[in-house]
């Protein structure tokens, strides 16, 4: 089946008893029992499918975990509480027997950062921060370091970095490092990371999967040698995703083809709209073929398939005029977080980068002027004509 297809078909109407149901329903139990005692010993044991105990399986939760694995093409996917757990049991199972040091995207989600800095700091990790679309720089700290992890974004946050997967996933595996790539901003309709050569794969189940703001939820959709510690981990330290929330991941997910041909069609008209106007100073869009990464962008994506994340700098503007112009926004919301149906206005200095001082800010070029902008499934005009009347013109 292709993409489209599958994310409508994978995962749902598994028998169950002498029926099967159209769509995976929500099983709450927290416990389950077989006919025979033998059979819940195999199931316990792993040697025979089913759920257990609900921080082992569950039906919905498993659901899930199989239609994302069909679509990122994985050996196996988990599913957890949020997407910074996801990013921490992927460390974890990285580090388990190899050294403890990382070398990452120097600009990177702000909680991930932090994350690597201080939880992984704190127990004798080290991090070692480079330019990973600059692949001489990245093999030569591969080199140095020899750490124990690689991690990236497919599309950094917030300057919309697209580095070279297959790449780095040469020189990580090369090193003998497992290669972590966060694809929620390309989603696997854009990137399939695990294709390319990555060991482990990241999503905020919260943002495109999910699509509709009200999900809280992560997957790992990892190759086989990394399945097992994963599974461990999760098993033994229970960051479980809910039912519920598996259920409406699952049912955003059915309309993610349609809802990201909309979303990138949209950015990239709102893209080009900002890069004409008098007070944007500059935009970040991976569909500019003007942008820093357009020939990685040009072989790895798909034709008009950018992205749905557009960022851009207001010309002069510091912390107070970026919140005047949030602020007389009527129709784009301005929240934290992105890949709902909505447009969604963010100023990463105040939220997804605030961990961060203000002089790393601004050695990494997240400046006091940076706004990112999340395109929802509107009409396009209406986005832009609600940007011109918040900016003046």
């Amino acid at each position: 089946m292709k993409f489209e297809s599958k994310t409508v078909h994978a995962g749902d109407r598994k028998k169950a008893g002498n029926y099967v149901p159209v769509t995976t329903p929500i099983y709450t139990a927290s416990s389950y029992f077989y006919d025979t005692m033998d059979q819940l010993d195999r199931v316990f044991g792993r040697e025979e499918q089913g759920p257990s105990y609900a921080r082992y399986d569950n039906p919905t939760v498993t659901a899930l975990q199989d239609l994302v694995n069909e679509l990122e093409g994985g050996h196996g996917t988990l599913a957890c509480s949020s997407g910074m757990m996801a990013v921490h049991l992927a460390l974890l199972a990285a580090l388990v027997d190899r050294p403890k040091r990382v070398v990452a995207g120097n600009v990177l989600y702000g909680a991930t950062t932090h994350m690597l800095m201080t939880v992984f700091g704190a127990l004798g990790v080290e991090t070692h921060f480079v330019d990973v679309c600059d692949l001489a720089a990245l093999e030569a700290a591969v080199a140095e370091h020899q750490p124990g992890a690689v991690v990236v974004e497919s599309v950094s946050n917030p300057l919309l970095r697209v580095c070279a997967v297959d790449k780095i996933a040469a020189i990580s595996r090369h090193a003998g490092a497992p290669l972590i790539v966060d694809n929620t901003f390309a989603t696997p309709m854009l990137l399939r990371p695990l294709e390319l050569g990555a060991s482990m794969v990241i999503h905020s189940a919260t943002k495109y999967l999910a699509g509709h703001g009200d999900v809280l939820g992560g997957l790992i959709v990892s190759d086989k040698e990394n399945f097992e510690v994963l599974t461990t981990l999760l098993r033994t330290m229970g960051p479980n995703l809910g039912p519920f929330e598996a259920y409406l991941t699952m049912r955003g997910i059915k309309t993610l083809a349609l809802r990201m041909e909309k979303q990138c069609a949209n950015a990239r008209k709102v893209a080009a709209w900002l890069a004409a106007h008098p007070r944007v100073e500059c935009v970040y869009f991976p569909g500019d073929p003007n942008h820093p990464d357009a020939a990685t962008v040009a072989r790895l994506y798909p034709k008009d398939l950018h992205g749905a994340m557009v960022a851009f700098d207001l010309r002069g503007a510091g912390k107070q005029e970026v919140f005047a112009f949030m602020e007389k926004l009527e129709m784009i919301v301005c929240a934290t977080s992105l890949g709902d149906v909505h447009s969604m206005a963010l100023y990463p200095a105040m939220s997804s980068h605030r961990d961060l001082s203000p002089k790393h800010r601004e050695r990494i070029g997240i400046r006091d002027s940076l706004v990112r902008l999340s395109a929802g499934i509107e009409a396009a005009e209406d986005i832009i004509a609600d940007l011109a009347q918040a900016l003046g013109g």
